[in-house]
């Protein structure tokens, strides 16, 4: 479960913006938000500073949030908090909680640990159900003795856009526990937040992905028919 004063402070603190983190393509900035003494880095994605896409709507920090939305019903716990604010120095976007990761790991130097054999797999079916666009190498952190799932906002698109570096356990069986998540997903109501967040196509566009996960239970096998590459660049 996320901490809720970690989303308080996210969502209300006083932010303070050091600067632009190196290497990302939208704006991207490390700030500190405060509130009542108390301080957290975290990683605010304003909308003003998204270059325009020609296959994703623009408000790509509202897919930041849902990637949070969507990991938490689930039950899986991928995403560090991730909030939508109204307003802060440049205007509304996502407030993420900044990890403090090892600077050296990655999904590459990752995936042969058995013991975060599950938690990649996990990941896997949570970007199929996304529909992530974009699961780079560097986009998978090792922090507070866990993994975490980064930069997600190239999700929850209507076509299947997946393109993701995670392709080495396709064909491996659905653990149970992820069968029975995917299942209250489809047969229940989808959460609240995230119709709020996303286009009605996009939500059901979303349920019937995971409802094809479930059919195949199995994770899906690597696939290059030529139309759309499913590898991401550059991979890390």
């Amino acid at each position: 479960m996320p901490d809720t004063r970690v989303v308080e402070i996210l969502t209300e603190g006083d932010m303070e913006v050091h600067g632009r983190i190196a290497g990302s393509s939208n704006a991207t900035l490390l700030v500190t938000c405060r509130s009542d003494g108390e301080e957290l880095l975290a990683v605010y994605k304003p909308s003003k500073g998204e270059r325009p896409l020609w296959d994703f709507p623009g408000g790509l920090f509202r897919r930041e949030v849902a990637a949070f939305v969507l990991s938490e019903w689930l039950g899986w716990g991928l995403v560090p908090e991730t909030v939508e604010r109204a307003e802060g120095p440049f205007g509304p976007g996502s407030v993420q909680r900044f990890v403090p990761e090892d600077g050296t790991s990655h999904y590459f130097t990752l995936r042969e640990e058995p013991r975060w054999r599950h938690a990649l797999m996990q990941l896997c079916a949570f970007d199929v159900v996304a529909n992530n666009a974009d699961r780079k190498s560097g986009h998978v952190l090792l922090a507070e003795e866990r993994l975490w799932a980064i930069d997600n906002g190239l999700c929850f698109n209507v076509h299947d856009k997946l393109r993701t570096v995670i392709w080495d356990f396709g064909g491996a069986a659905l653990d149970p526990g992820v069968q029975e998540d995917l299942g209250r997903l489809t047969h229940e109501r989808p959460p609240v937040r995230l119709c709020e967040l996303l286009e009605p196509a996009e939500v059901a566009a979303t349920l019937d992905r995971a409802a094809w996960l479930l059919s195949l239970r199995a994770l899906p096998e690597l696939a290059d028919d030529g139309d759309w590459p499913p590898y991401p660049w550059p991979l890390v």
